[in-house]
């Protein structure tokens, strides 16, 4: 009886509760959305008993947090969510995302709140549209709080009016369930909740639990970092510029390699970003004009019509993303400095070499000043730029004799002709 009562608890006792660790640091956006989706998806696999999500963020992108959420809610393992470390938020999409976790808790010296929608690219919609996007962000908190038992009037009035709680007054309104400084603080404290399921009420068992630590994959870590528009767009110029140089001087290698990888990398980190595609157009108009200016004769104006449109394009492309994810103006100032000044002396160079009078042919003979290796009767030989020619007096009443200086006046096939200087 014993050995059987042994046999019946040892898978029990083998194979302790098992839960999947995520953390994310930063703003909600696609990287987040692909990371946290992975882990939820990992779990499933794994078949663990819970999902701790650790959480540090500002915000970020409605589309996003939505889609985040929408998984939270469908989830079929528990999903823990935990505002950590101690300093760190779970501002405006955070917020919803903690609310929608079937449980949540928060460090000591964290804050939530301040859902308020922020406007895109920060243009201001007209108060119609404006209020549209407030009651549709308002109604979607409303039903996350009702769904968990939050505070739905606290979750309204932190998009309407961008109110935030600390931890300690958050466990009071009961926006969280714990207040743990740690992880495994946490754990202890959650041993034994009931958590309501979609297939029913689950009680977690997470004292002792074992931890599988799931990070951000190496190409979302790449993203993470291109995820930068200040850098995305640093990438996109440099990437026109080297593939330009390329062109115009194909036997500059490296620049052609530099400019393709910087290309590819801005390129990479775009599909990340809610970029304006009109932006994004222009910006490929203006490299086809700054190509075409290497081929054709237009004296700038390809150029000129290339670094407008680069202007233009830098101005919409990150228009219609939210303040964070737009590219700061010292870094546009700086590029587009550059971009003139790359322009001012391509435009002098052009100018230069128009009015540069020729140095070689018939032009270029014009107006050297050579020596009369013998006197000219009126014809003689001539050394000019380091070479004899036949040469003629163009004025037979004034003597040259051997030694003057003379200066070509006018060629005529190999012959020269020339007055004295």
């Amino acid at each position: 009886m014993k050995r059987f009562l042994l046999l019946l608890f040892l898978p029990v006792l083998a194979y302790p509760a098992r839960y999947v660790s995520l953390e994310f640091e930063g703003t909600i956006g696609p990287v987040s959305e692909r990371y946290i989706a992975n882990g939820l998806h990992q779990a499933r696999e794994l078949g663990v008993d819970f999902v701790l999500l650790k959480l540090d963020t500002p915000g970020g992108l409605d589309e996003s947090m939505r889609t985040i959420v929408k998984r939270i809610m469908a989830s079929e393992i528990p999903v823990i969510g935990y505002v950590y470390p101690t300093g760190g938020r779970a501002a405006s999409a955070g917020v919803f995302i903690i609310l929608a976790c079937h449980a949540s808790a928060m460090a000591p010296g964290t804050n939530m709140g301040a859902a308020h929608p922020v406007a895109m690219g920060g243009q201001q919609p007209d108060s119609i549209m404006m209020g549209k996007i407030e009651n549709d962000a308002v109604a979607f908190i409303r039903s996350i709080a009702e769904e968990r038992g939050r505070d739905p009037d606290w979750a309204e009035q932190a998009v309407r009016e961008s109110i935030s709680a600390a931890a300690s007054q958050a466990l009071e309104l009961g926006l969280i369930d714990y207040i743990a400084s740690a992880p495994e603080e946490l754990l202890v404290q959650l041993d034994g909740r009931v958590v309501q399921m979609p297939r029913g009420e689950v009680v977690l068992q997470t004292a002792g639990a074992e931890e599988i630590e799931i990070k951000l994959r190496w190409y979302e870590r790449l993203l993470r970092i291109l995820a930068n528009p200040n850098l995305i767009y640093i990438l996109l110029m440099i990437g026109i510029y080297g593939i330009i140089a390329w062109v115009q001087n194909p036997g500059l290698i490296i620049s052609g390699v530099v400019g393709i990888i910087c290309l590819l990398f801005a390129l990479y980190g775009l599909q990340v970003l809610p970029v304006n595609y009109a932006g994004l157009a222009l910006i490929a108009i203006a490299i086809i004009l700054f190509i075409l200016e290497v081929k054709i004769t237009s004296y700038g104006m390809l150029t000129i019509g290339g670094a407008v449109s680069l202007v233009l394009g830098t101005l919409l492309m990150f228009q219609s993303t939210p303040e964070f994810y737009g590219v700061s103006w010292p870094v546009i100032i700086t590029v587009m400095a550059v971009v003139i000044g790359l322009l001012a002396l391509i435009i002098w160079l052009v100018v230069r070499t128009h009015m540069r009078k020729p140095t070689t042919g018939k032009k270029g003979m014009i107006g050297l000043v050579g020596e009369a290796r013998c006197d000219l009767a009126p014809e003689g030989s001539v050394y000019v730029r380091g070479e004899y020619w036949t040469g003629i007096s163009v004025d037979p009443g004034v003597k040259i004799k051997k030694g003057n200086k003379v200066e070509v006046v006018e060629m005529e096939g190999m012959v020269i002709k020339v007055e004295k200087v």
